[in-house]
């Protein structure tokens, strides 16, 4: 038997090509090819009082538990739950969704495409914006208080059985991960479309076995839990990678791509890889989005809108199509492509709460939940394209364990000036932590410090407005999903 790993083989043969090429190309199967934005849906708290009482006292217990960012690196523990529960996310199919940025967009508009095709779906992502509730959809619409407390109430005493027998009780993530799944096989879903927390192979989402497994871009991000180089983070995120599964893989560093194609030819996956496969053919800047021509699995589909903001939307809507594409099995079991007006009716529908979302005008403010920096150089990009802002003012509160700088930075040439904040969360950088580290990345003169999110906003709206009336002054409000949400209900959304 040789030492030789067959996969190095295949590299190393492909002496006359470009080596990144080289290590694109290689590997697995390949899929080729054969032949006015709506209104982002975030619940408000519910109107009657005994029903926000008893959310409340769910929201309370589940806070009670290890937080998101508490990690044991373990699926043991909601292994035990869905073994008690029956296996509930055996009943679906699943289309999985991991990556550093882009994953609740993808999965947005991956629930819009299968919708619109006529498959009841269910979607779990985090974190939420506003509501907890978000969390949790079913037709692509969040369920209902009054089902959020049912199904909690439902998997209750399980959850409190398994808390007994393991070392350490589940996670707020992992009993919410529970109800989704156990949401989803009540209702009953066509197809669960679920995206991890952190990670992969550990997440407590990987339970499932995904048909489809789908990576958005990797990036440097949770560098203390998943690794310090984005081939590191890959061979963590690459454990939603399951036998024989389509694998679609957004455009990636050449070392993330090498371990997950790695991975597809460990365990005989299908792999499309956006520039190869599938992609972005054109795109142009539209009232209120942009107009793509998207190549999928089966094809080009012209003339999609899409509602949503930025060169990188418009990649996520390439991901998203491949990936449904996939499911379908386009390119593989059938060569036709997807209905062309289907696909445009779905992602025309497409909606993501606090990515690029305008909230007011006069002056325009818009909310991203960019939170690390390569998702802030993303925004900042978009904000340039979409918006001719004449003055723009940023508002910033970030969490503490975050490359703030990074993020700053990226900011940095885009920002006339900066307001630093900080939001409610026990995570929050200290204001004035924050505003230090601003100061040198933009100036003194330039740093104006509101510790309360309302006063910041306040002043970043003045701000903008110190040219005049009809000078095109605006406001982005970013750093966390929390200080955009929180900014959202501010601000009347909610």
């Amino acid at each position: 038997m040789s030492d030789t790993d067959p996969f190095d083989e295949i590299i190393d043969a492909e002496t006359d090509r470009d080596p990144d090429l080289a290590v694109i190309e290689a590997g697995s199967r390949t899929l080729r090819t054969q032949g006015t934005p709506p209104e982002a849906q975030v619940p408000a708290r519910p109107e009657d009082p005994a029903v926000d009482k008893a959310l409340r006292e769910v929201e309370a217990e589940l806070a009670g538990r290890w937080g998101e960012t508490k990690l044991e690196p373990s699926v043991s523990r909601i292994a035990a739950l869905m073994d008690v529960l029956g296996e509930p996310q055996r009943s679906y199919p699943s289309i999985h969704i991991t990556g550093t940025n882009g994953k609740t967009s993808t999965a947005r508009m991956i629930e819009a495409l299968l919708g619109a095709f006529e498959l009841r779906t269910g979607r779990y992502t985090s974190p939420h914006v506003q509501s907890v509730t978000e969390r949790i959809s079913l037709d692509g619409a969040p369920i209902s208080a009054e089902r959020f407390i049912e199904t909690y109430d439902d998997i209750k005493p399980y959850v409190e059985m398994v808390d007994a027998q393991q070392q350490f009780r589940l996670s707020f993530f992992e009993v919410l991960t529970g109800m989704a799944y156990a949401a989803f096989a009540d209702a009953p879903v066509d197809v669960a479309v679920v995206e991890v927390g952190m990670g992969g192979t550990w997440d407590a989402t990987n339970v499932i076995d995904g048909d489809v497994a789908v990576v958005t871009p990797i990036d440097l991000d949770h560098t203390d839990r998943l690794g310090e180089t984005p081939g590191e983070i890959a061979k963590e995120k690459s454990g939603i990678v399951k036998q024989d599964a389509t694998v679609i893989l957004a455009q990636q560093p050449v070392d993330a791509a090498q371990v997950l194609l790695k991975k597809a030819v460990e365990v005989d996956a299908t792999v499309a890889r956006e520039g190869l496969e599938f992609g972005v053919v054109a795109r142009q800047v539209a009232v209120g989005g942009q107009l793509l021509t998207l190549r999928g699995l089966g094809g080009e589909y012209e003339e999609v809108y899409l509602p949503l903001h930025g060169a990188y939307q418009a990649h996520n809507a390439a991901v998203a199509l491949a990936a449904v594409e996939g499911f379908f099995g386009v390119g593989s079991q059938r060569p036709e492509p997807l209905d062309i007006d289907t696909v445009r009716k779905a992602f025309a529908a497409v909606s993501s709460p606090g990515r690029l979302e305008v909230v007011r005008r006069s002056p325009t403010v818009v909310l991203d939940a960019a939170h690390n920096p390569a998702g802030a150089r993303a925004t900042a990009d978009a904000i340039g394209e979409a918006f001719d802002f004449s003055r723009l003012i940023g508002v910033v509160g970030a969490s503490g364990d975050k490359n703030v700088r990074g993020l700053l930075e990226a900011f940095e040439p885009i920002f006339a000036e900066i307001v630093i904040t900080q939001n409610s969360s026990h995570r929050a950088m200290d204001a004035d932590e924050l505003a230090a580290i601003a100061v040198e990345v933009f100036g003194e003169e330039r740093v104006q410090v509101e510790p309360r999110l309302p006063d910041a906003l306040e002043a970043a709206i003045t701000l903008s407005e110190e040219e005049g009336e009809f000078a095109g002054g605006g406001v982005l409000v970013t750093g966390s999903v929390i200080t955009v949400g929180e900014a959202r209900l501010l601000l009347g959304k909610g």
